[in-house]
């Protein structure tokens, strides 16, 4: 009976002949198709074998499976999604949306040849950094400017420009861990240092800083810890109080800055997050930060400060090796554009309209979306809108949080809340635009803060399929 089932299936040849299987080949290429099918074959005489189901193996069932395996195979890795988790800029799903300008300028460059390395006036050779270099000099006040592929390659570079094979002393309550467990203390000792750490945890003092200078010294270096708060019993040493001390010694001092903060978010409603602006003024001499966080551009680690400290990181050799690829020059270059502007940013830039985003537009929000979701999720979950709290994200600001609005998805019935939880947060990532929500006391919750075309998260709903 196995024997006879086997022979039964098509051919290769067979299939490949079909209309179906003929479509696929015009949209995705004659050797993948036959590829698949030569695998989906294989597969079904592997489950004939092994007892499988004795249902008939039609042509049409076939191609059903063929044609998933190719859909599968093609569609990309990379994917929109709706964050609808709270957090703004969340570093797992992108960290900061860009504004149409920069997507413009990304594409723009990436459709042509650019200048990203010629000089159009000499005919010669260019620096990429000649693009942003004088946008980022006047934003923060500093003498020179480069730009390399993240913060952390930012003060990697720089350490080991300025201090390799030298000491780095850093107050212990300031060696971070960034996500994916980079760490303060790693870096350092890649980038050729050594760290030498001063104070405690919760309590540094001016002394400390002055004992731990001497020949071996390469830099003195403060890390704004942006991704957490050390609160209570604490005490710290001012970056003027550093600066004085580091100038007085002949030390260059760097302060790692992180979030990215290009203005001071008062003026929006936003806790203050210092700046390179501040930074800089208080004496520092050199100040690294991001691109993709509270700026609010593409991933990128900028370098601003002296101009002879500049010099220096942009002769080390490991500066090509961290450099920025055009479409990154062309996005960055545009967001420090819109910043020009500083009265229109809540207008022109995503990161900041989503941040300040009011929570009565966001219950609004809640409620014309509440039907469509209650008809969908209705016989295992109830809905309903509640208030909740949203974060920045990517290490911005960690204790403090923003009023927010959403859909809270509770189950029904006696079933384990947890099981039909994450049933239910499964199936929305199932979706054609993968919908990523949390879950939070007892309820799947869509915090809508970051939803901006409902018509298309309404539209999807109708294929929301939970186990």
């Amino acid at each position: 009976m196995k024997g006879s089932r086997r022979a039964a299936l098509p051919s290769v040849d067979r299939l490949l002949r079909h209309g179906r299987a003929e479509e696929l080949i015009e949209q995705s290429g004659r050797t993948l198709v036959t590829g698949t099918v030569r695998d989906v074959l294989a597969a079904i005489r592997a489950e004939i074998t092994a007892g499988a189901s004795a249902d008939a193996v039609t042509d049409d069932r076939l191609l059903d499976r063929i044609e998933k395996e190719v859909r599968a195979q093609t569609q990309p890795s990379l994917r929109r999604v709706f964050n609808l988790t709270g957090t703004v800029l969340h570093t797992n799903l992108g960290r900061a949306p860009l504004p149409p300008e920069a997507v413009e300028a990304m594409a723009a460059a990436a459709r042509e040849p650019s200048n990203v390395e010629f000089d159009l006036e000499t005919g010669k050779r260019g620096d990429r950094d000649d693009h942003l270099e004088a946008a980022l000099r006047r934003i923060t006040g500093g003498e020179a400017a480069t730009v390399v592929n993240n913060n952390a390659a930012a003060v990697l570079l720089v350490l080991n420009t300025l201090a390799s094979g030298k000491e780095v002393p850093t107050s212990r309550g300031e060696l971070i861990e960034i996500g994916g467990s980079f760490r303060m203390p790693d870096i350092m000792r890649r980038a050729g240092c050594r760290l030498r750490e001063i104070g405690t945890t919760n309590r540094v003092h001016l002394e400390d800083y002055t004992e731990a200078i001497g020949p071996k010294t390469g830099l003195v270096m403060k890390v704004h810890t942006s991704n957490y708060e050390v609160v209570g019993f604490t005490a710290g040493v001012t970056e003027q109080e550093i600066s004085a001390l580091c100038r007085s010694r002949g030390v260059p001092f760097v302060v790692d800055l992180g979030s990215g903060a290009l203005v001071d978010l008062q003026r929006f409603g936003l806790p203050h997050e210092p700046t390179p602006a501040e930074t800089l003024a208080h004496g520092a001499d050199v100040v690294t930060f991001s691109g993709d966080k509270l700026l609010g551009g593409p991933q990128a680690g900028i370098i601003v400060g002296r101009a002879d400290v500049i010099a220096a990181v942009k002769r080390n050799p490991l500066r090509r090796a961290l450099r920025v690829d055009k479409m990154t020059v062309a996005a960055l270059a545009a967001v420090l554009t819109i910043y020009a502007d500083p009265d229109r940013l809540r207008e022109r830039l995503p990161v900041i309209r989503l941040l300040t985003r009011s929570r009565a537009d966001i219950s609004a929000v809640a409620e014309r979306l509440l039907p469509a979701v209650r008809a969908v999720v209705g016989r295992v979950a109830s809905v309903s809108v509640v208030d909740c709290q949203s974060q920045i994200g990517s290490g911005a600001l960690p204790t403090r949080t923003i009023q927010s609005a959403g859909l809270a998805l509770g189950p029904l019935g006696r079933r384990a809340a947890g099981t039909v939880l994450q049933q239910i947060s499964a199936a929305f990532r199932r979706l054609p635009v993968p919908v990523v929500g949390r879950i939070q006391d007892d309820a799947f919750i869509l915090d809508l803060r970051c939803l901006a075309d409902e018509a298309a998260f309404i539209a999807q709903l109708a294929r929301l399929d939970i186990d």
